[in-house]
């Protein structure tokens, strides 16, 4: 970025980690609401952030701190915008605090004065011109070794955003305190008050200020994370770090560590529009609607029907005399919900982990690096899933303990190995792998591999699976 105020090297950092539970039954732990393409056909959430960035005129490569499920999904939706990032990850959760530590250190090797514009991965705002006048004027205050927050103008009372008392309305000024969700009658008295704005989670900081900082307010943080980054490693195109020494790392925000206690925070106003999309009534808010209100995504009909959010996946669904609810349709879930109860579909999901379920932990079609498969039918003993593999990737060297299975190819080209045998297959024709025989698919042609695979067994779970070779460095 060259701003002319700042020479120092300017860092995105995108915190992907999260999984988005109240955007259920479409967001979920395996593919979070980061990864999703909720307003945008086209580009994920993830991806209009780097975008976002890009419009500031930042395009220095982000550095990105996600989680070991998600690595290969963030790594494709940067590839396949052309972006060369660095990603963190982490062995496991621990806020915000932490994970910004791990960008912070990762970026000092980069230039020992770099500022460092963290935003989450899974935000919407498109106002472009006042981002990028935020983020602007951010950095001159960062040149200050001030720690800034982004402030949202509050366009009305709500309970559920933390807020920012400034010491100013309607300029940049000096952070007086961070207060919790607020109750109406609160949020409505804040409002009333010019001072306070939403929080946006968004912050703009030197990596050095903000470790020094850390390292006065929060040393466990500081020294566990500092030791994670130095025993760091390479796996692939990403960077593990020390799991044993940031498990010592204590969990906390950003906010609770750092910024209410450190005297160098300041807030900068952000007066365009912005969402964290934190449930479907705030995708229906932010989406066009119809003649009557409605928004409509997928293949949907309705009759006498307004004020919906109704989003079909993978079948029509028809809604008649229907007001003010989201119906969100996947392959294997339907969620009904009053609009303004949006925000209760955590509830939902609390029961299926409760039960043991695993419809909240994966979609009915499961992302792997080497492309996807869905499950067609499931019985006691036997299973039939759709792959698809994408072109010149490959299936580890594996075998099953407990199944056998059958592979016929719908569409383009597999090569196969069974045992010491391999052999080219074209569509029409098929394959048996027995139990306990070691075997590989790989799709060495130009277009996706499509082929129907049929298991039979004792025993269908996806754990049944001895690699012995993976060129994505899965055990």
């Amino acid at each position: 970025m060259n701003t002319g105020i700042c020479s120092t090297m300017i860092i995105p950092v995108l915190l992907a980690g999260g999984t988005g539970s109240r955007l259920w039954p479409t967001s979920r732990e395996l593919y979070p609401k980061q990864c999703l393409a909720l307003l945008d056909e086209q580009f994920s959430l993830a991806q209009n952030t780097i975008r976002r960035l890009k419009s500031a005129g930042i395009e220095t490569a982000p550095i990105i701190v996600c989680n070991e499920e998600h690595r290969f999904l963030i790594a494709q939706q940067m590839a396949d915008m052309g972006t060369k990032a660095e990603l963190i990850l982490e062995p496991e959760g621990r806020n915000t605090a932490p994970a910004i530590a791990l960008a912070a250190f990762q970026a000092l090797e980069r230039d020992a004065e770099a500022t460092l514009v963290v935003l989450p991965a899974d935000h919407v705002m498109n106002d472009t011109e006042a981002f990028r006048t935020s983020v602007q004027e951010a950095i001159v205050q960062s040149k200050h070794e001030f720690l800034v927050t982004f402030g949202i103008k509050p366009l009305y009372a709500e309970t559920g955003y933390g807020y920012i008392e400034a010491a100013e309305t309607d300029a940049t000024s000096a952070v007086i305190a961070f207060r919790e969700k607020p109750d109406a009658d609160t949020a409505a008295r804040y409002l009333a008050a010019g001072n306070y704005f939403w929080n946006s989670g968004m912050f703009v900081f030197k990596a050095r200020v903000y470790l020094e900082e850390l390292k006065q307010h929060q040393p466990a943080i500081y020294e566990a994370t500092r030791a994670a980054m130095a025993n760091k490693y390479a796996d692939l195109d990403f960077i593990r770090v020390d799991a044993e020494a940031f498990a010592k790392s204590p969990s906390d925000s950003i906010d609770y560590a750092i910024m209410e206690r450190t005297n160098r925070a300041v807030v900068v106003p952000y007066t365009g529009d912005w969402s964290d999309i934190g449930a479907w009534s705030a995708l229906y808010d932010l989406s066009e609607k119809d003649g009557q209100d409605n928004v409509l995504q997928g293949d949907v009909l309705t009759e006498d029907s307004a004020g919906n959010l109704i989003r079909a996946e993978s079948r029509l669904v028809a809604a008649i005399g229907v007001q003010n609810m989201a119906i969100i349709e996947t392959d294997d879930a339907v969620v009904v919900v009053p609009r303004e109860r949006a925000q209760d579909v955590k509830f939902i999901v609390n029961q299926l982990k409760a039960a043991g379920r695993t419809e909240h932990h994966v979609h009915a079609r499961v992302h792997r690096p080497w492309g996807s498969y869905k499950t067609i039918n499931l019985g006691e003993r036997h299973q039939v899933k759709r792959i698809t593999v994408k072109p010149g990737e490959k299936l580890s060297v594996q075998m099953h303990h407990h199944r056998a299975e059958h592979w016929v190819v719908v569409s383009g080209t597999a090569n196969v190995t069974i045992g010491e045998k391999t052999s080219m297959l074209s569509e029409n024709e098929s394959v048996y792998i027995p139990i306990g025989t070691v075997h590989a698919l790989e799709n060495p042609g130009r277009i996706a591999l499509e082929l129907i695979e049929v298991q039979t067994g004792s025993y269908l779970g996806e754990d049944d699976i001895v690699r012995f070779t993976d060129r994505y460095g899965r055990k």
